[in-house]
């Protein structure tokens, strides 16, 4: 995604030197959210983008594996040879945590990408007793396509409940119930101790069938690569990008899940791995290569997004907004137990984050007061039937 709309939006924006996209995957170039649904259900073969590269003057070399960065020659290591760059953007994207001990296992599975989307498919249509291990946005998204496939579902969670490196425990509670609901069993503080062909084995003794075994236990950045490049990373593995997304090297960008960038808005250093990054911040690393090709003088574009995302798991269309640590009051509209219901987060009375149940009205609204920063009216925003836009102090 963020590489495809930063070769778009270098087009869209007046570039006419040689764009070159490279692709370790031999497919065209895809969208993955539609993998865990559409794609992974039989109802889409694929999910290409509609791009008419050649119309556009892309070059794209797909099954094309960089394997290093050599800055002082702008070249890039690849088996088919050095490939030349003037400028560089780092598009690399994240890739998933594997469970120690089952790599190589029969039956156990990933889910971030096409190749890995079309072997669960023919799996699921079998309809085997399937162990989710991880209760975070991929593995409810998973859950809720193989519970709509006739499977039989066990989701297994290291910790106390679910989305415990995402949200407050209060704020993620009232989602354990919706596994339920759809008859998928969840088992939380449950660590798993191996896994074997068929079945899967839990730290306290128990033993659980599996006819399949999807591991969604987080990603990290695909960066490792880099490694001697002299491209800054962080702790977590990110590239270290400033606030116009340019790498410690010049002439280097990064942007998308492999990129961390400094965020006035919140006073911290975000990694996001969702969507929404992908296509924001292609538009920003265009505007900064032209300005840059161009030798002006202007001021370069910052990049500092209200992070948002969605997820559609167990019925329901979840949206989050913002960035909520650091916020000092938690606000609830509407009742948890219902189908429809939000929280929001201030911080010194203006609204900083929102995560959204089946009320996209409440995100888009509240999304603009988040970027203006605006002031607003806790007694009003915590009433559901007034609209969040007019909640304002």
């Amino acid at each position: 995604m963020a590489g495809v709309q930063t070769a778009v939006a270098l087009r869209e924006q007046g570039w006419t030197g040689p764009v070159t996209l490279l692709g370790a995957e031999p497919h065209q170039p895809y969208d993955r959210p539609p993998l865990s649904k559409a794609v992974l259900l039989g109802k889409a073969e694929h999910s290409a983008f509609d791009v008419d590269f050649e119309g556009l003057g892309i070059e794209l070399r797909l099954g094309v594996e960089v394997s290093g960065l050599q800055a002082a020659d702008h070249e890039l290591d690849t088996e088919a040879g050095p490939v030349p760059y003037g400028v560089l953007v780092l598009a690399t994207g994240a890739e998933p945590l594997t469970l120690p001990g089952a790599e190589g296992v029969p039956g156990v599975h990933l889910l971030r990408t096409l190749d890995d989307a079309a072997r669960l498919r023919p799996v699921l249509a079998q309809s085997p007793a399937t162990v989710v291990v991880g209760a975070g946005w991929i593995g409810a998204e998973f859950a809720t396509a193989a519970r709509e496939a006739g499977c039989a579902v066990t989701v297994v969670e290291a910790a106390d409940r679910v989305l415990a490196g995402a949200l407050p425990a209060e704020v993620a509670a009232p989602m354990a119930a919706w596994y339920e609901e759809v008859g998928a069993a969840l088992l939380t503080s449950a660590k798993v101790a191996s896994v074997e062909s068929g079945r899967v084995l839990l730290a306290d003794g128990r033993e659980l069938p599996a006819g399949a075994v999807v591991v969604g236990i987080g990603a990290r950045p695909a960066t490792r690569w880099l490694a001697g490049s002299g491209v800054e990373l962080g702790p977590d593995g990110s590239v270290t990008a400033d606030a116009h997304l340019r790498t410690s090297l010049p002439g280097v960008y990064a942007v998308g899940d492999c990129a961390s960038f400094p965020s006035g808005r919140y006073g911290a250093r975000l990694l996001v791995h969702h969507w929404d990054n992908a296509l924001q911040g292609p538009r920003v690393v265009a505007a900064n290569i032209l300005a840059g090709a161009g030798g002006g003088s202007g001021p370069l574009e910052v990049y500092d997004p209200v992070p948002y995302f969605w997820s559609e798991q167990f019925g329901r269309f979840v949206q989050y907004a913002g960035h909520h640590a650091g916020a000092d009051t938690l606000l609830w509209r509407g009742d948890p137990g219902e189908s429809a219901w939000t929280v929001c987060w201030l911080r010194a009375g203006s609204l900083v984050a929102i995560l959204a149940v089946g009320r996209p009205r409440d995100l888009a609204q509240a999304r603009r007061l988040i970027e203006t920063g605006t002031q607003v009216d806790p007694a009003k925003l915590s009433d559901p039937a007034t609209p969040i836009k007019s909640a304002t102090a």
